[in-house]
């Protein structure tokens, strides 16, 4: 694991947010509305940022004031959003990779890899969306979670 931030953030209850890349209107504006309650409330999310819901959670996220965690589905970049770094600074960003970082292409297996990471990391799974029969849905099979 590669780390970027404040490592204490592991110490939260951490509720980790997984979403298939295509869903319904309907889910991504409960998914949209989940983030909102998540951040007026102060909770820590663990998600990523690699498709399009996931990066709209984190940036409802990232306007916050909570602790926040962010999977990379690769290694850890070379350059930085400068608000990413302004978080980071001030100790309420981490961001963590599961892959070294030579890993800068983004593959099926290394979003697999990332999701992986989250449930790993996280006290609590919610659910945005999740294909039947997809990689989420193989993913979570056994595992215990709450739809947003």
């Amino acid at each position: 694991m590669e780390y970027l931030g404040n490592k204490d953030i592991l110490k939260h209850h951490k509720t980790g947010f997984l979403s298939s890349r295509k869903c319904p209107a309907e889910v991504v504006l409960k998914s949209y509305e989940w983030a909102k309650k998540q951040r007026a409330k102060g909770n820590c999310v663990i998600c990523g940022n690699h498709s399009q819901i996931e990066k709209d959670v984190f940036e409802i996220l990232l306007k916050g004031y909570q602790p926040l965690i962010l999977v990379l589905p690769r290694g850890l970049k070379k350059r930085w959003d400068k608000t990413w770094l302004n978080e980071i600074e001030k100790g309420r960003l981490l961001v963590v990779s599961p892959f070294s970082k030579d890993i800068t292409r983004v593959t099926r297996e290394t979003a697999t890899g990332k999701n992986e990471t989250i449930i790993g990391l996280s006290d609590q799974i919610t659910v945005g969306y999740k294909s039947i029969n997809g990689q989420l849905d193989k993913l979570l099979t056994n595992l215990e979670f709450h739809n947003v």
